[in-house]
């Protein structure tokens, strides 16, 4: 049986600005503060091995937990951040074109093969959704910690809980139901022996920031 530690990223500039997260937005003070203290939370942890997404303030955040650990993070694209449309990324969130794309991903994210600009949409969500945990099954560790994003790991547990039969819709509902705060430690269990592998230890367990 294994256990897998997802970790949201600490506060990003983006998350305390209400911009759109871009690739370049660091951790603020108060993220590197919460990173410290998950870290010292996962030291604690029966952890074998760190992956983290390869966006920066995920990198930050796996950097803290990597140095208190005292191991050496790897790093995975399948746990990135879902994919914004270029031409919002890093805008504000009241801005009105950053508005107007949102409003038109949510009106058709239920459409096959719907595709606002170059952002990401639910066939894509949903199949690096299946690889990650794909690749999570595979490894040969029993503890893995992922330090990944809020809106993707929705995405795995919708995932999680409804497997190939995950549509647009009820992956929705967990997109607007299941929320994650900054540091955020979610645990799944995986044992391939069982006729349903994953499921859902804890969620969004924030107890480390008091």
């Amino acid at each position: 049986m294994k256990r897998i530690y997802f970790v949201r990223h600490g506060q990003s500039e983006g998350n305390a600005n209400e911009l759109r997260g871009h690739v370049s937005h660091q951790l603020t003070k108060r993220g590197r503060e919460q990173a410290a203290f998950i870290a010292e939370r996962c030291a604690n942890l029966p952890i074998d091995c760190i992956i983290s997404s390869t966006v920066l303030r995920a990198k930050e955040t796996a950097g803290f937990i990597a140095e208190k650990l005292n191991m050496v993070p790897e790093y995975s694209d399948l746990f990135v951040e879902a994919r914004s449309s270029s031409n919002v990324t890093g805008k504000p969130r009241t801005d009105e074109g950053a508005i107007a794309a949102q409003a038109a991903i949510d009106a058709n994210f239920h459409v096959p093969g719907f595709r606002y600009e170059d952002a990401e949409n639910f066939e894509d969500l949903n199949e690096r959704a299946r690889q990650a945990l794909d690749l999570l099954a595979h490894r040969e560790e029993d503890s893995v910690l992922v330090v990944t994003h809020g809106f993707f790991m929705r995405i795995i547990m919708a995932r999680v809980v409804h497997g190939d039969d995950l549509t647009a819709e009820l992956c929705r509902d967990f997109i607007r139901s299941f929320h994650l705060e900054n540091t955020g430690l979610t645990v799944l269990g995986y044992d391939e022996t069982k006729l349903k592998p994953w499921w859902v230890w804890i969620w969004n367990d924030h107890a480390h920031l008091g």
